[in-house]
């Protein structure tokens, strides 16, 4: 009956399990075909400088010829050389100074000594008139961004809401009109001309202002009066002819066309069709992501919570250019595209990470123009990140990564704008620039892999480098509390990385499970060999069961202890199947050989399993069992330690050990070939060769 319920658990959990799959592939075609440009594609794509390959294409309706940025960027600054600097006399500038003028005069005439007498009215009124006829003139006060030939230019001068326009020549600086107040001086008889020009001199001051903000008001409306078109062309016209090469003129006709297409769509029949176009598309790029899971990648088709992050990373890439789109970023390369296939390979794998980067770059090439040169570059970007870090052993390799990129990108940029443009001369170096940009936000894939890991469980090559330090907390205490399963541990660790290296495989992942597997060790180490002294076993005070379960026993607690310290599952299963399910044989045996009238309950004597399920548990129960034998050769040589390595390796085939591993017979005939050349390595064993 127990069974009966387990099993329908079981049913049940597969089939919400699939609903879930199915709803998360739903819910992301939905959310990308919502956020998408609603605008219909362009079906011709062309480029500057090459040849119209397509038939002769006629203008199908009248539309205006947009003006590249160029031409409007020329013609914005000419309408801005064209608007006159506006200035405004400030009529309160003489009646302050006059003021002035009055109060300093009196102080300077009586420091003086001068008498107060007609002289010295007639001497106050003739600075007084001086003033009047300077500020009447005007002092301006120059604005240097105007000064375009010397100090003269034309200027719009606003007096009493009257607009004039005069020239900065007819108007006195403050410079000129210390020498025109000096001249004025000069002209006038019988007056103390070097004390009023000491007096008139301090009361110099600009009186035509520049008027700011009303010189920008007039400015944006000039700007925003420039056409961005120039001409039409009527319906029936030729645009291009078959075989001819698309120039700088037709070129600008082609991109208005487009534009004027892709901004057609106006009924919302219209726009029920791009959508129900753009579903279908999104909709087989997901499912044929499905399919390569469920037919290269079975673990992570049956994983929902990996099926979910591939989705979002998919999903977020699209979504973020959409955003872009609708922003109207000068350039859309300034997303890095990169960052998915670095997240992807560094959480999942190489393929995976190629099928998914073509998939969405391909997705964004329909709502790009020139779709074909924006696939080129993503897509060779793509495989150098990915290949860049095919096996990631130092976090520099992510600074390496981004430098190929972007090496990458120039090369590609550089090979396209020569089709284009014929000469180097005419290469738009500033549009390099957002590629810079988006390789150095592709260094974000660092901090999103962490994020990922730990909201989604999955454990990435970062981390297993992180656990393959010895100085970790946990192996710290392996070498303090139990020194021989440490050192066995590291040998453990080189055997098993060396053979899956060599037959394929992570071979970070099983360094990392190696240094971890025997860390239930640690709460009774005496109990095992390679931490004993010489002469003093404690197995020796004990029956053959008990030892048997102390033996058995380390695998539960280094589960135990592997989660308390929080290490991944994908370690944890190394320490569950290193033993798989086969017998502590000498203690089962001495059982035997000591107690034959007993029954013997197997179970008592053997692993709780499971057996190794991957590649790389396969290799680790190997090593583990090859390295730990290898110590009781007394005398090792090349012929007694290659009988031990097929002994071991055989025995574990005969106990049905490997089963599930998908591990081939010619890859375990490598394995013993390379566990052999490192053991006589190790023990330094000579070997001798054919004389």
């Amino acid at each position: 009956m127990a069974d009966i319920n387990k099993n329908t658990h079981k049913i049940i959990y597969r089939k919400y399990g699939s609903v879930v799959k199915y709803v998360l592939m739903a819910l992301a075609v939905m959310i990308i075909t919502a956020v998408l440009p609603k605008h219909a594609k362009f079906k011709y794509e062309f480029e500057k400088g090459n040849v119209w390959l397509h038939d002769d294409l006629v203008s199908p309706f009248n539309f205006p010829i947009r003006k590249t940025v160029d031409e409007i960027r020329k013609d914005k600054e000419s309408i801005l050389k064209s608007v006159l600097p506006v200035y405004e006399v400030d009529e309160k500038v003489l009646q302050n100074q006059i003021l002035q003028y009055q109060s300093d005069f009196e102080a300077k005439w009586k420091n003086a000594g001068l008498p107060d007498d007609a002289s010295k009215s007639k001497n106050f009124d003739a600075g007084y008139k001086i003033l009047e006829n300077i500020y009447a003139r005007g002092v301006i006060g120059l604005n240097k961004k105007y000064q375009r030939d010397g100090e003269q230019y034309v200027i719009s001068l606003l007096r009493n809401n009257v607009e004039t326009q005069v020239s900065t020549a007819t108007l006195l600086t403050q410079t000129t009109a210390v020498a025109k107040l000096t001249d004025l001086l000069v002209a006038e008889k019988n007056i103390h001309s070097d004390l009023l020009l000491d007096v008139l001199k301090d009361h110099i001051s600009p009186n035509v202002i520049y008027n700011e903000a009303l010189t920008e008001r007039i400015e944006k409306q000039a700007i925003e009066n420039v056409s961005a078109t120039r001409g039409m062309v009527q319906k029936g016209e030729l645009i291009v002819s078959q075989g001819s090469t698309v120039t700088e003129d037709i070129y600008q006709k082609l991109e208005s066309l487009r534009r004027t297409y892709e901004e057609s769509i106006t009924t919302p029949s219209d726009r029920k069709l791009t959508l129900a176009g753009q579903f279908l598309l999104v909709g087989m790029a997901v499912c044929l992501l499905m399919v390569f899971l469920y037919l290269f990648r079975r673990d992570i088709f049956q994983d929902n919570r990996q099926i979910s992050l591939i989705l979002l990373i998919v999903t977020g890439m699209l979504v973020s250019l959409s955003w872009a789109i609708n922003l109207r970023l000068p350039s859309l390369y300034y997303i890095p595209y990169c960052i998915v296939p670095i997240i992807i390979r560094i959480l999942f794998d190489t393929r995976l990470a190629m099928n998914i980067h073509l998939l969405v770059v391909l997705i964004a090439s329909f709502f790009l123009p020139n779709s074909f040169e924006f696939a080129f570059l993503q897509i060779t970007a793509g495989m150098v990140a990915i290949y860049s870090i095919k096996n990631l052993v130092r976090r520099e390799q992510f600074l390496i990564s981004a430098l190929l990129i972007l090496t990458n990108y120039f090369v590609a940029y550089l090979g396209i704008s020569l089709i284009r443009e014929g000469t180097l001369d005419a290469i738009d170096w500033p549009k390099f620039l957002p590629f810079i940009f988006s390789v150095l936000l592709s260094l974000l894939a660092y901090p999103l892999i962490y994020l990922f890991e730990k909201l989604f469980g999955i454990t990435s090559d970062i981390t297993l480098i992180e656990l393959t330090n010895t100085n970790t907390p946990l192996l710290r205490e392996l070498a303090f509390k139990a020194p021989g399963t440490f050192q066995h541990s590291l040998q453990v660790a080189n055997l098993a990385e060396s053979a899956i290296f060599k037959i394929g495989g992570n071979a970070l992942l099983v360094r990392a499970g190696a240094l971890y597997h025997d860390i239930g060790k640690m709460d009774n180490p005496q109990f095992f060999i390679e931490n004993q002294n010489k002469g003093l076993n404690p197995h020796d005070k004990l029956p053959y069961e008990e030892s048997a379960q102390i033996i058995i026993r380390h695998v539960l607690n280094g589960v135990e202890m592997a989660r308390r310290n929080n290490l991944p599952e994908v370690i944890i299963d190394f320490l569950r199947t290193h033993h798989g399910n086969t017998r502590v044989d000498y203690f089962y045996q001495s059982f035997l050989k000591n107690f034959p009238e007993k029954i013997v309950d197997e179970n008592t004597f053997r692993y709780p399993g499971p057996i190794p399920f991957t590649k790389e548990t396969a290799v680790l129960m190997l090593a583990d069992s090859v390295e730990a034998a290898s110590r009781s050769l007394k005398e090792p040589d090349a012929e007694s330690i290659s009988n031990l390595v097929e002994r071991i390796i055989d025995y574990k085939l005969e106990q049905n050990q490997l089963n599930d591993s998908n591990i081939t017979l010619k890859e375990i005939e490598t394995i013993k070939l390379i566990f052999k050349t490192m053991l006589m390595g190790i023990y330094h064993v000579r070997v001798d060769y054919l004389k």
